[in-house]
């Protein structure tokens, strides 16, 4: 069986992401969203040396950077409101599941954005995240 280099990065993904939201909620047990995000954001500058390239950070094009710089306040505020969701009393089993569903944006925008285009299978897989929203909020 030949596994393609990009499952087995999707695969890393899942398992880190699925410990972080267990950490997620029981440090927002302990401290409030913000500090939660500050200390997100400390554990990010602690790694980047490790995984930074070495390249100089200013050898992209301005519209690269903005496009980096946009995600980095969206993630900031996404994990914002995650942190927040888990602090006020949400469910890790409910708020993980359904804050992990982000990737139906992307599917709902590709056809117009990234001009890709959506089989009936995937829109099937979109129906069935829409039933999972659903049911995970009962």
């Amino acid at each position: 069986m030949n596994i393609p280099p990009w499952f087995l990065f999707a695969a890393l993904v899942l398992v880190c992401w699925g410990i972080v939201g267990l950490l997620q909620k029981l440090s927002t047990n302990r401290v409030s969203a913000e500090s939660a995000l500050i200390w997100l954001v400390v554990g990010f500058l602690l790694l980047t040396p490790v995984f930074y390239p070495g390249t100089s950070v200013f050898h992209h094009s301005t519209r690269s950077l903005l496009a980096i710089l946009a995600c980095s306040a969206l993630n900031a505020l996404g994990a914002l409101a995650l942190f927040a969701a888990m602090k006020n009393g949400g469910k890790a089993s409910i708020v993980v599941p359904l804050t992990a569903l982000y990737p139906l944006v992307v599917v709902a925008s590709a056809p117009l954005v990234l001009h890709q285009s959506i089989s009936r299978l995937q829109g099937c897989g979109v129906l069935c995240a829409l039933i999972a929203v659903v049911l995970l909020s009962t």
